[in-house]
């Protein structure tokens, strides 16, 4: 299989072909690219490949200037720090659409949905109504709602009203916009894959927090941020030095 990186962070790319290789030692890597301007001149002088990792935000513009200047005849998944363009990128030729930092397990389902297509596309002589469908299926449908246990009976627990969700002794718990605090029956880790990553950050290894609880955020030594929240929380909430600029365009979108 071949494939193509289109990326202008060097550190993205190095992180990106290590968990490539990891997942499909098998596959390769022929080329990385940082620019439009360069990634046309590529096409246009290249046979495409067979499944290009395209990052939106490049040296000299968005990727989408690529799609308008080159008939791309490969399928793409998309690496990138923004969701606001996962609608425009389901136009071309999308498989999948992964936020940085990209996951392990993310990186792979999006593998193995890139294989099932790809297969499909082989048996079919290019169905494109079954490629689209296949593409659509797995459409993520993302939490908005808890079952709680309250004292003498349970009650529904919005994700709207969730401030941030916290985990102490291996308990998690939902903290809302009154303080009030409720057990939820998921871990931070399965949390971060249902909550919708528009709303919901993970800030760290105890805490996901909701962007409307967000009151504004400060310089911390060794290049970290410390968060504000509303309503106050009595532990310090932190960001690493690895995720400021993450968290910095989650904020910002």
């Amino acid at each position: 299989m071949r494939i193509l990186i289109i990326e202008d962070e060097q550190h993205n790319i190095v992180m990106l072909e290590g968990l490539i290789k990891m997942l499909r030692p098998e596959w390769n890597i022929i080329d990385t690219l940082d620019s439009v301007e360069d990634s046309v001149i590529w096409f246009n002088k290249n046979d495409h490949p067979d499944l290009i990792f395209m990052d939106i935000q490049l040296i000299d513009g968005d990727c989408f200037s690529i799609f308008e200047q080159v008939k791309i005849e490969s399928l793409v998944i998309f690496t990138t720090a923004y969701d606001n363009y996962a609608i425009k990128a389901f136009k071309v030729n999308s498989v999948d659409y992964l936020l940085k930092p990209i996951k392990d397990k993310d990186l792979e389902e999006a593998i193995h949905k890139f294989e099932r297509i790809k297969n499909a596309i082989s048996k079919n002589r290019v169905d494109y109504n079954k490629v689209i469908g296949m593409i659509r299926s797995d459409h993520k449908q993302y939490k908005n709602r808890f079952m709680v246990c309250g004292k003498d009976s349970f009650f529904k627990l919005n994700t709207t009203d969730i401030a941030m969700f916290t985990s102490r002794n291996k308990i998690t718990f939902a903290v809302t916009y009154d303080n009030k605090e409720h057990v939820i029956d998921h871990s931070l880790d399965k949390l971060e894959h249902e909550l919708d990553p528009v709303n919901f950050y993970r800030a760290n290894r105890h805490t996901i927090l909701n962007i409307d609880s967000i009151d504004k955020f400060e310089n911390y030594f060794g290049g970290k941020l410390i968060v504000k929240l509303i309503p106050p929380f009595k532990e310090t909430i932190t960001i690493s030095r690895l995720k400021t600029s993450a968290f910095k365009i989650w904020v910002g979108k």
